[in-house]
């Protein structure tokens, strides 16, 4: 509960103090960046879309309901910036060449999970956000619907609902 009360605390000062935001946004760059990563399939895009919702939920920060909630919420300011950025046609367009030395590097953890990306990847962009946010990102049913702006009981339908679309495609990939 301590912590509950720290971060409630750390929020309301967030408001004034620049390194009381960083406090609290800190701990979760990592979690918004693993998270853009299985959106958008492209690390660099990754960053730009967690540094843009960054400065979004700073400029959003007194729309933040409760301080405990921060994590969701944070959450889904990065899924909407990645959901802006995967629409924009520069971004379908413009891929920059990948030379050999950085593939070798990445071959063998890439090579493993190839298969579910691929199909992880066919899913609509809704079932893609629910299931990396439950499944990769280990957030509760509740963090998720908040995140998301649906209910706990929906956001279980939409996993259920998406892991039986998943499972055809991975049977068609192997």
């Amino acid at each position: 509960m301590d912590a509950i009360a720290g971060t409630a605390e750390l929020g309301s000062q967030a408001l004034d103090d620049d390194q009381a935001f960083e406090r609290l946004l800190g701990p979760l760059i990592e979690p918004g960046y693993r998270f853009a990563c299985a959106l958008l399939h492209d690390p660099q895009a990754a960053e730009d879309a967690v540094q843009e919702a960054s400065l979004k939920a700073w400029r959003k920060l007194s729309q933040l309901r409760s301080p405990e909630a921060v994590r969701p919420w944070f959450l889904g300011i990065v899924a909407n910036q990645c959901r802006t950025t995967s629409r924009t046609r520069w971004w379908q367009v413009a891929k920059i060449a990948v030379t050999p030395e950085q593939t070798e590097s990445r071959v063998a953890p890439v090579a493993d999970s190839i298969d579910l990306r691929r199909a992880i990847r066919r899913l609509r962009y809704p079932e893609r956000t629910a299931l990396v946010m439950y499944f990769y990102l280990d957030l509760s049913a509740e963090e998720v619907a908040a995140a998301t702006h649906s209910t706990p009981g929906a956001v279980r339908r939409r996993l259920y609902r998406t892991l039986a679309r998943l499972r055809p495609f991975l049977a068609e990939e192997s």
